[in-house]
C-alpha cells in the first residue's frame, strides 16, 4: 500500500531559525493557499529538527516571517482564498 506523495511547498521564507513554508491546495472553489511555520533547532547529536512550538524570543522573527510570508501570498496567481471579501 502506497501513502499519498506530499507535494513540496511552493516557497518557503526563513529568517535565522525561523521558517514559513506556503502550500497550494486545491478545493472546489479553486486554489488557495496556507502557510506553516516552524523553528528549525539542532539536538545535541548534531541533527536537525523542527517544531511549531515558538519561545518567547522567537515571537518577533516569527511575526517578520508572517509579514513576508503574507507579502508573498500577495504576489501568488490567486483563486479565491478563504476570507476574501469578493
Amino acid at each position: 500500500m502506497s501513502s499519498p506523495t506530499t507535494s513540496p511547498p511552493v516557497d518557503e521564507i526563513r529568517i535565522g531559525s525561523i521558517k514559513a513554508a506556503v502550500w497550494e491546495n486545491e478545493s472546489e472553489g479553486g486554489v488557495y493557499h496556507s502557510v506553516t511555520f516552524s523553528r528549525l533547532y539542532r539536538t545535541e547529536d548534531g541533527d536537525w529538527r523542527s517544531t511549531s512550538s515558538f519561545r518567547g524570543h522567537d515571537l518577533l522573527l516569527l511575526a517578520k516571517v508572517a509579514d513576508a510570508a503574507h507579502t508573498r501570498l500577495l504576489q501568488l496567481p490567486r483563486g479565491r482564498e478563504e476570507g476574501d471579501d469578493k
